[in-house]
């Protein structure tokens, strides 16, 4: 299929995720349409309306206050996102030239939300669920012209978080994926594609840690405070420099592959037992850059000018942190 030029943005369903969509487009300069298509007295519509622009215009007041942008932007922002309630709501979609569906995550929800989208948007236009539940496989009976159709997972909060991640179907035009991605990149975003699979890229990972961190407390290893510590200053701080597989390749599989192995046998073998392509990769002699492949392929690479890379990458972060010092200055007298 072919895709418009995509300006024209609608956001279906004026909750959080609407909302922050709202502020991520309007603040890249597209024209924005937050749609409620629930059935509301007036009152209530009023009402829904006076609460979702007063959030968008306190969210951008803060992040103007935070050096952002220029508070004087503001308005102009503002005047780009428009809430529409059910009334408006077919002809705010047939203006659209992406569709956001962000309803509640409630199966027979989307299938409501898709029918109206769906009976009120151009066939061209491209549609696009936000869920975290469902799977785009799951959604795309619902949708007339299925291959306009993909998930797009935003993390909150929408208008910060860089990353999106897009989730096409097996019928999903590709057209309409590099479509996506090339809107979200204008956009100042990140977009990644995964498979339709459950808990997409982040958050299956941040599942795995973050139920790892309760287990820790409760096991009485370390508070609250001091895994938080951790985490900011060791994991975030190298996962916000080189990326996760990267990391693998980086220090080398075979740490991966003996940690793992030392860690299923002093905890738990079902958690921490390596999975059987990082012993495949062992076997193989994909040890990652040291040996010239691994996750990645390293063939041309230089291997001292790519740790050069990755240490400037690093110093970045401690600078961002207000952690690099001089030489020295531990024993120096505070001014």
């Amino acid at each position: 299929m072919s895709t418009p030029a995509l300006q024209h943005i609608a956001a279906v369903g004026a909750g959080r995720m609407g909302r922050g969509i709202a502020i991520a487009f309007a603040y890249a300069g597209h024209e924005v349409a937050l749609i409620d298509i629930k059935p509301r007295a007036l009152e209530a519509t009023a009402k829904l309306e006076t609460e979702s622009l007063a959030e968008i215009g306190s969210s951008l007041r803060m992040l103007a206050d935070l050096g952002m942008f220029d508070a004087g932007e503001l308005p102009a922002i503002m005047a780009r996102v428009r809430f529409v309630g059910l009334a408006d709501a077919p002809a705010a979609l047939e203006g659209a030239d992406v569709v956001f569906e962000g309803v509640p995550e409630v199966l027979d929800g989307k299938r409501d939300a898709f029918a109206f989208i769906c009976e009120h948007v151009r066939a061209d236009a491209i549609v696009a669920s936000t869920t975290s539940t469902f799977l785009v496989t799951d959604l795309a009976a619902f949708v007339t012209h299925p291959e306009r159709l993909l998930n797009a997972h935003w993390l909150n909060p929408a208008y910060i978080v860089p990353l999106v991640e897009l989730s096409p179907h097996p019928g999903t035009s590709a057209e309409v994926v590099d479509a996506m991605k090339a809107m979200l990149e204008r956009a100042g975003k990140v977009p990644v594609v995964c498979a339709a699979a459950p808990g997409f890229i982040v958050p299956r990972l941040q599942a795995l840690i973050m139920n790892e961190a309760a287990r820790m407390i409760e096991q009485g290893i370390a508070t609250a405070e001091e895994i938080d510590k951790a985490t900011r200053y060791g994991f975030g701080f190298r996962f916000a420099s080189i990326g996760v597989v990267e990391f693998i390749d980086f220090g080398g599989n075979d740490i991966l592959y003996y940690a793992s192995r030392y860690l299923a046998q002093a905890i738990d073998p079902t958690r921490f037992a390596p999975p059987a392509i990082v012993e495949q990769y062992m076997e193989e002699g994909r040890i990652g850059l040291k040996t010239g492949k691994g996750f990645y392929d390293y063939t041309g690479v230089d291997p001292d000018a790519y740790r050069r890379d990755v240490l400037g990458r690093s110093l970045g972060m401690l600078r961002h942190l207000d952690l690099l010092r001089a030489p020295g200055a531990a024993l120096r007298p505070k001014e």
